[in-house]
């Protein structure tokens, strides 16, 4: 199973991410967006398996000025400043061959754990 995890060291989330396919014993590649920044080919991909770019924005994000910022900006500047700053980002981001979910998903997560076994 190819599971990338987006994420951040810090966010709980990310951390959840990580221990659930720990647990499981299914390998991962972690990601630190604060280290690494998302291609743009990887954003398109992901943002078209989630379902547009507003799926990316965390509405309780502490960043109140990024919030501000993508709330009015064109698709594009949205795209680029979602990509810069991922203290806006719902994290983690976890990808799965085409398939990707944001934020905590224990449920999707298990689902395509147990497709793999098959």
């Amino acid at each position: 199973m190819a599971i990338q995890i987006f994420g951040t060291k810090k966010n709980n989330d990310t951390k959840k991410a990580q221990r659930f396919f720990k647990e499981r014993s299914i390998k991962f590649q972690f990601i630190d967006l604060n280290e690494v920044e998302m291609s743009w080919g990887e954003f398109d991909s992901i943002t078209s398996s989630i379902g547009g770019l507003d799926a990316w924005i965390d509405e309780n994000s502490k960043d109140a000025d990024g919030l501000a910022y993508v709330k009015y900006a064109t698709d594009e500047s949205k795209e680029a400043y979602i990509i810069d700053h991922p203290s806006i980002m719902k994290l983690p981001v976890v990808r799965s061959k085409k398939r990707a979910v944001l934020g905590h998903a224990p449920e999707v997560w298990k689902k395509w754990a147990e497709e793999e076994k098959k």
